[in-house]
């Protein structure tokens, strides 16, 4: 007979938790194969059963997650859809992010890497900040330009990261503050920004109307989708790149592989996105009873299968808190898994690859040069803040 799910006795989710994430999921991953939170969420945080729920969109819905507000400023389409409509609407964005469809912007990644990297040369050995003044400043730069988005406003893009992750959490301190920052400023600059007659025709975000004139998705339905690429395309790659820099000061010996072979960037790129996932977990909702090593998750139950917990299991990963670019990520749930896994997969690595690449090429090593400061948000995981210094060749 199936076992009732431990309480789970600590709030994961306050800015003392946010602060310390690794150590607190890690611990909760440790607890038991599931647990339930003091709001009655269920946390499910081993790679085995994460990967499972991930698979089993029919048993772990994404229709009904936990904390789920239809009104909030996040884009409600996609990521809380499940199959048959998930696969209309994620065809869309796999269309219009398809490699052949982004080919044409590859080389805009690339020259606006070589000219912002010759930028980062001329300052010289001084602290830079990995996140703020590389790798967000880098994305907020260029994937506007690409989507095709008016050049105003786009001071309001962190606002609106802040908005989306805390939505995702549930309400409290983080929640509050992100939404008390300029609520009003960003949800009007992201409505009329994401309008149709304001973008560039020639951009990647038109493509989305263009599916809306063939029927596939409602006009609404477009604008949706590309405010919701605004935000995907952004936060976790400019994240997964500051971790990168991070890991390479960190682990200077992997960082002199990567250095003598570049074709293992991609590897890199994708084992940062292991080593520290920038999502802490997806949501879900248990449709039918479901038994985990012997403990029953309800039906009706709300869940969170946790990718960064998962991503460190150390019944799955050898030394998962070493970062290795020659590790074999195939199994890493940095990007999803299943049906919603990352539709943007492409658009992010050729960001990465730009970016990465420029700097292996130019740099021949990082130092951490400060203290690592967390993005204070529930859901959102990495630095905000991460002083380095680079040593260009």
């Amino acid at each position: 007979m199936a076992k009732d799910l431990p309480d789970y006795p600590l709030d994961i989710f306050t800015p003392a938790a946010v602060r310390d994430a690794r150590a607190v999921d890690d611990a909760l991953r440790e607890t038991a194969p599931a647990v339930r939170l003091h709001d009655g969420t269920v946390m499910i945080a081993r790679h085995e059963h994460v990967t499972k729920g991930l698979l089993d969109w029919q048993t772990f819905s994404s229709a009904s997650r936990p904390w789920h507000d239809p009104n909030s400023p996040r884009p409600e389409i996609l990521l809380t859809d499940d199959p048959p409509r998930h696969t209309q609407v994620r065809k869309v964005v796999a269309d219009a992010l398809s490699p052949r469809a982004l080919d044409r912007v590859r080389t805009i990644f690339a020259n606006a890497a070589e000219e912002f990297v010759s930028e980062l040369r001329g300052r010289g050995e001084v602290s830079i900040d990995a996140v703020g003044e590389i790798t967000q400043a880098y994305i907020f730069r260029v994937l506007p330009d690409i989507l095709g988005l008016p050049q105003e406003g786009r001071h309001h893009m962190h606002g609106f990261s802040q908005m989306v992750w805390a939505t995702m959490g549930p309400p409290g301190e983080l929640f509050d503050e992100a939404m008390d920052a300029d609520f009003s400023g960003v949800i009007q600059w992201l409505e009329t920004t994401c309008e149709r007659d304001a973008i560039d025709p020639e951009g990647i975000g038109a493509e989305f109307f263009r599916a809306a004139d063939r029927g596939q998705v409602t006009m609404a339905e477009a604008k949706l989708l590309l405010q919701t690429v605004l935000s995907a395309g952004a936060d976790t790659t400019y994240l997964t790149m500051a971790n990168a820099i991070r890991a390479w000061a960190l682990f200077p010996e992997e960082y002199e592989k990567l250095r003598a072979n570049p074709k293992l960037l991609r590897n890199a790129f994708d084992e940062s996105l292991r080593w520290d996932s920038p999502s802490r977990m997806a949501g879900r909702i248990a449709t039918k009873d479901v038994e985990i090593d012997g403990y029953l998750v309800p039906a009706g139950s709300r869940c969170g299968l946790m990718f960064a917990a998962a991503n460190r299991d150390p019944r799955f990963w050898d030394e998962p808190e070493a970062y290795r670019i020659e590790r074999d990520t195939k199994h890493s749930l940095g990007w999803g898994y299943g049906v919603h896994g990352c539709v943007g997969r492409v658009l992010a690595q050729m960001e990465a690859t730009a970016l990465l690449g420029t700097l292996v090429s130019q740099v021949e090593g990082f130092q951490i040069a400060g203290d690592y400061e967390p993005w204070m948000t529930t859901v959102g995981h990495g630095p905000i803040r991460q002083p380095v210094r680079l040593a260009f060749a």
